[in-house]
Formats: C-alpha cells, structure tokens, sequence
C-alpha cells in the first residue's frame, strides 16, 4: 500500500456529533431535540404542511376578504424583490499576494468519489497543480468503494503525487457523501476545509482568491459560482448555465442584504472551527450542502460568496437525469425547513436571514405546492388563481434576476445591441427551462407527505470531457 494511502478506520467515532445539533431551539428552557425527533416524522410534518397550504389556499379562494390579504403579501414581497434587485454586492479581498506564504492557512481539498474513472484523474491533476504553497494545503480523496477503475487511477495517482491522499471506505460504510466526508475529516489538517465534485474544473488560483475572504471572523463558509462546463450540447445544459447565472445572483444580492448565502456542494470553502462546531456533516439528509447551509446560519455564521474564479462542473444532459438530480435537490432542500423549524422559527439566525429565508420559501416551496388547489379552485369558480399577483411578481423578479445575472457572468463582454439581444433571449429560454421546477417542487412536497422514504442518494454520473 503506498504510503500515502488510508484504510477505514473503523473506531471513528469522533464526528457522531450529530446527535446534539442545535440543542437550544429555543428561547426558553425546554428539553434537548433527540435526532429521532429533529430527522424523524418528516412525512407527518410535510403531510401537515401539505394540509395547511391546500386548505389555506381552498380558504382564500371562498373568503370575501382572500384577494386582498393575498395583495398585502404581494406588496411585502414586492418591497422585498426591489431592495434584493437594487442591494449592491459586497467587495470582496484581493488576492493572496506572492509574500509571507509561510503564514498563509492551510487548506484541505476533500472529494468524495464513487465511480468517477471518467474524470478523477483530470481532478486529481488540477488539485495537485494549484497556485498555492504545497506545503499549505493538502488532497484528499475518499474512494467511496467504487467498482469501476477508480481504485486502480487513484494508486497510480498516489505513486505520481506525493500531496495525494486516499482513504477506501468498505463496502459496508453508510451516510453518502456526508458519511464519507466524516470518516476523513479527522484525518485532515486545515485550518479551511474545501469540497469539490470529482467532476469540478478548478482554476489555479481558486485558493488565492477564496482563501482571503475568510479574513472576516464572522465568515463560516465560502461558495464560489459554479459553472456548467458542457454548455453546448443540448437545450438542457443551455438551460442550466441560465439557471447558475440566476443563482449567483440571487446569492450575491441575498448577501448583500444580510439575508441568505448557501453552499452548493461542489466549489464550498467552510471554516474548520465552524464546521467543528455544528457537528460535521449530516449523514441523515440527501443533500449535505444545504442542511449545512442552515445550521452555520443558526449558529450565526456568515456565507460569503465569490463569483470570479468560478467552478464548473458538468451538466446532465438527459432529462431523466435531470429529474432524477433536482428531485434529490428539492427533497433535501425542502428537508431541511422540517428538521429545523424549531430554531428557525425561534429567530435563532436573526430578524433578517429569517426574513430573507421566508420570502424565498414562499417563491420556492410554497406557491409550487398551493398551485394545484390554486387552478382547481380558479377553474371551479371561474375567476383567475389567487395567488396570480404573487405569481406574476415572482416570474418578474426572477426574469430580471436572470438577465442581470447572466450579464454578470460574463462581465468581461461588452456591452453591445447583439450581446444584449443574446441575452434576452437566453432569458427567455432560461425562464421556461425554470419552470420545471414548479412540477418538482409540486410533486416533491407531495410526495413526501404521503410516501414513506428512505434516505437514498443517486449518483449523477460524469462522462468527462472525452465522452461529450
């Protein structure tokens, strides 16, 4: 076994931490949440939701006073969508400057792999040739008992470089991604921890731009932009840079506000101490990145995040894919308002991340599930659907959200008739590619109030640069 490689260590026991996350949930003293009370119960907490949403929304529809509460909501969320669309992005640090390297933070890059012969090797390479101290940071990948030639690329890889380290984990492991990320992290050595997909393409100078961010004491976590790396395939993957551009935005403009900024998994800089602090990573939930996203915001850290150098990363580009990808997306997501809605709701982040965190749950999770009662009640009635206003101003906002951010993206084109009218219409396609989601989120919410669930995670699997 090269010297550089790690069995499991199976006495790890040092990160089970999970079981006393977030204990004070509230203002007042009450009992300690036990996981079988924050992780459990979630289909009869979405079925309760599920109830609240359809027979609130059947309600608006028979109540003479329903329109105008919904044109209350709607001017609340209107105030809201200008001060986002007008908020102005923080400045982030320069650079790390080539002097004084010795005190520079030391990095640890964790990627977990499970059958990713198609790309590892590329990763590898990339992570190994950064423009950074070797001596400062440090490559870590766990092979999460893949199957494939994974194994084989990575002993080949250790034998070539001297900073890459391997751990296997046995066939028997459990917790996904977030069990793999676990089982390493004692092993590791930095002061910033860094995750990144098998499939990332990082820029050399990734760490010299990040690294100085987590300058601010208060920042607990970093993401960068991620970019799609296979644009040009098909509508889908078109779709999906639209769709990363309206995300950079929002996140940057939520920031800004003091609202909101989430980790996105591939591309995420997080604070070892913070990190530490809240437990590690959940292995009870299907997306690791977004449940972390809340507990560092309850434990009152910040999420900054960084739009140049950006990451990319494949896009699917089948819509079986697809579905299969944003399904485990808007689970997770949605999972994470039922676990912790205790402390959200005990105004644990502060007034305005709880403020920013409602309103976009309304856009996000609420109006895709109160819009079947919204057209069956419209239709039996015959009146337009309730929640149009909200609807309408929540399809603007995101158009403008879309253009701007696509301009952002590509700062470095000037601006001219034909780019602008370029982008109008990568807009237009952006935006009906988007409603996708509404099916999702729909289904999803429902789904999940009426199906027992078992925690699983599918792979998306990664072609690499060859196979496209």
């Amino acid at each position: 076994m090269p010297a550089n490689s790690w069995p499991e260590n199976n006495s790890f026991n040092e990160l089970d931490e999970l079981n006393s996350l977030i204990s004070d949930i509230s203002q007042t003293e009450e009992p300690e949440e036990t996981p079988n009370q924050r992780y459990g119960g979630r289909r009869r907490k979405a079925a309760i939701v599920l109830t609240i949403v359809w027979s609130g929304t059947i309600a608006l529809h028979l109540l003479s006073w329903g329109s105008w509460l919904i044109l209350g909501l709607t001017t609340l969320m209107g105030i809201h969508a200008i001060r986002v669309l007008r908020a102005r992005p923080h400045t982030l640090p320069e650079s790390l400057s080539t002097q004084n390297q010795d005190s520079w933070p030391f990095v640890s890059l964790l990627v977990a792999a499970k059958n990713e012969e198609a790309v590892i090797e590329s990763l590898v390479k990339t992570l190994c040739s950064l423009d950074y101290p070797s001596y400062r940071y440090e490559l870590w990948v766990i092979d999460d008992n893949s199957t494939d030639k994974t194994p084989l690329v990575l002993k080949q890889l250790t034998q070539k470089y001297d900073r890459l380290k391997v751990f296997r984990r046995s066939p028997g492991a459990t917790g996904g991604k977030s069990g793999a990320l676990n089982q390493v992290l004692p092993l590791t050595r930095g002061d910033i921890i860094a995750v990144f997909d098998a499939d990332a393409q990082v820029p050399k100078d990734m760490l010299r731009r990040v690294v100085p961010v987590f300058a601010k004491e208060q920042v607990g976590a970093v993401q960068v932009q991620k970019a799609i790396s296979n644009p040009d395939v098909n509508l889908l993957t078109m779709g999906q840079v639209a769709e990363m551009a309206l995300d950079s935005y929002f996140q940057q403009q939520r920031i800004a506000l003091g609202g909101i900024g989430e980790l996105r998994g591939n591309g995420e800089f997080i604070r070892r101490s913070a990190l530490e602090l809240c437990g590690g990573f959940n292995e009870e939930t299907i997306t690791d990145d977004l449940d972390l996203t809340i507990r560092l915001h309850l434990d009152r850290w910040d999420i900054e995040f960084v739009i140049d150098p950006a990451v990319e990363e494949e896009g699917v580009t089948s819509t079986i894919a697809l579905w299969h990808q944003r399904n485990r997306w808007a689970e997770g997501g949605y999972q994470r308002y039922l676990d912790y809605w205790r402390p959200i709701f005990a105004g644990k982040m502060g007034y305005r991340k709880t403020w920013d965190m409602f309103m976009f749950w309304i856009t996000q999770y609420f109006l895709p599930t109160a819009a079947v009662p919204d057209f069956l009640m419209a239709l039996v009635r015959n009146r337009m659907p309730v929640f149009s206003p909200v609807t309408a101003l929540m399809l603007t906002m995101s158009f403008i959200a879309m253009f701007s951010g696509i301009r952002r993206v590509k700062q470095q084109e000037k601006v001219t008739i034909p780019n602008l009218f370029l982008t109008l219409l990568n807009t237009i396609r952006g935006t009906l590619y988007m409603l996708h989601w509404v099916i999702i989120m729909a289904s999803t919410t429902a789904r999940m109030s009426v199906l027992p669930k078992r925690l699983k995670w599918v792979k998306t699997v990664h072609q690499g640069t060859q196979a496209e």
